[in-house]
């Protein structure tokens, strides 16, 4: 009943935002494109929205309880052919991509090798994850790989046997913070196809090292694609796994599994950076982060590239503190019982922005990239790089299409937060005061998500 009616709720509130206009977006275009409505009146009722969502939800969501319904979708015979062929053509399509992209064209556009690891590899599978749940311990080649040798080895193959629960999933977050936030986000590296495909050798090596050393454990707090779709993948209405040699689906509400407790602090501290750095990536093309960025290197006189990662780990540090201080104030009006278990708690039901932002930014990316490397692996090299799929769509569509879901994202962030706060505190009143940190956390990020996509991509 109750999933019923924060169902309705939602529903209600993304309705009222479409019939109140749309804004502007990042340019699918070079053109520019004014907002149809001043900005303000945009941020004033997107919070609004995220305000009413919270109240509502917070007078219907009496218990903690969330609906999930399980269904089989494969058995075990055809559950192992699947995953025998996934996991086939992921180490033959690796192979594939580190060939291509070390003696193939050194063009970003027109290297398979690029556009799959950059496009389809780390962002697309970033958008499957959350609609469908996390491929990626499948399709990631070095844990078929792995899988190949414990079979052939018929047992699990650790060299060195090591409790590494104690790592906390830190490996992974560095990690996730040099391969996206710096590596992607502020260098050419993607831009050649023969670094990509040092990179992903270099990633491979990496991955299969460890399992080999430290076993499948290793997945769990030193893969940093593998921990960000994991995480991602709790924010997916059907979540496919597999589950005792089965192929299985749950149905569930997009928050379900985000009021839950991520496991430890170096979790979190993903979380946020997920959040985090998805923002950044579109605030670094912004007029504002470029003139930060100038003024910076003409007051201190460092590098250009050190200046934007040094911005990029400011930003992250002050990201990290304000979670911190919400989490305290969570805890403390809600009873003061333990600041470090609010904050696993309360984490997770940040990941829709993610989400949201992630489709917002992304998903016209991905597309075009995806259109791009079939046309070169069906033997168009010579055709034009400047193919867009999405030509068709006009910009202002498209800008309300951004705008609509980052405001529905926040809105099944602040559901999913009253359920982590119900869930962490048995007294309703003491979860409805512990919720109101979070409320204003989130419409303060909605207001910034929508600044940083009504301003113009500076190229």
């Amino acid at each position: 009943m109750t999933r019923t009616i924060a169902s309705r709720v939602l529903v209600a509130f993304v309705g009222l935002l479409v019939l109140s206009g749309t804004a502007s977006a990042h340019q699918i275009q070079a053109s520019r494109f004014a907002a149809p409505i001043p900005l303000a009146y945009l941020y004033a009722g997107a919070a609004v929205t995220v305000l009413l969502t919270a109240a509502a939800s917070m007078r219907l969501v009496a218990n903690a309880a969330t609906h999930e319904r399980t269904r089989p979708l494969l058995g075990t015979r055809g559950t192992t052919v699947l995953v025998a062929l996934v996991q086939v053509l992921s180490v033959v399509g690796f192979a594939l991509l580190l060939y291509r992209g070390l003696v193939g064209r050194q063009l970003r556009s027109s290297n398979v090798a690029t556009l799959v690891t950059w496009a389809l590899a780390f962002d697309g599978l970033a958008l499957v994850a959350a609609l469908l749940g996390s491929p990626w311990r499948t399709a990631a080649p070095w844990n078929a790989v792995y899988e190949w040798l414990c079979r052939l080895e018929g047992r699990t193959i650790t060299l060195l046997e090591r409790d590494v629960s104690r790592l906390g999933g830190w490996p992974a977050l560095v990690g996730f913070l040099f391969l996206i936030g710096v590596l992607e986000n502020l260098t050419v590296l993607p831009e050649s196809p023969s670094r990509t495909a040092a990179l992903l050798a270099g990633y491979a090596c990496w991955m299969l090292g460890g399992l080999l050393v430290v076993g499948p454990a290793w997945r769990e707090h030193a893969d940093p694609i593998g921990v960000l779709l994991d995480l991602l993948a709790r924010v997916a209405p059907a979540f496919v796994y597999r589950d005792a040699g089965r192929l299985r689906v749950t149905l569930r509400a997009p928050w379900a599994a985000c009021a839950r407790p991520v496991a430890s602090l170096g979790r979190a501290a993903f979380v946020v950076a997920a959040v985090y750095t998805i923002s950044f990536d579109g605030f670094a093309t912004t007029a504002v982060f470029r003139a930060l960025l100038f003024w910076t290197h003409d007051a201190l006189g460092v590098p250009y590239g050190a200046v934007g990662i040094s911005l990029y780990l400011v930003g992250f540090l002050g990201f990290l503190v304000t979670f911190a201080l919400t989490a305290a104030a969570v805890d403390r009006l809600g009873g003061g019982q333990d600041v470090t278990a609010t904050a696993l708690r309360v984490a997770p039901s940040t990941l829709p922005i993610a989400v949201a932002y992630e489709f917002a930014h992304y998903g016209s990316y991905v597309v075009t990239r995806a259109a791009r490397a079939l046309e070169l692996a069906l033997g168009g090299v010579g055709l034009s790089a400047s193919f867009a799929p999405l030509a068709w769509l006009s910009v202002q569509a498209y800008w309300g299409f951004e705008v609509v879901v980052i405001v529905v994202g926040h809105v099944i962030a602040v559901v999913a937060a009253h359920y982590a706060t119900l869930a962490r505190y048995d007294d309703r009143r003491r979860a409805w005061r512990a919720h109101a940190p979070l409320v204003a956390l989130m419409i303060a990020y909605t207001v910034l998500s929508l600044w940083i996509i009504s301003q113009p991509v500076v190229m």
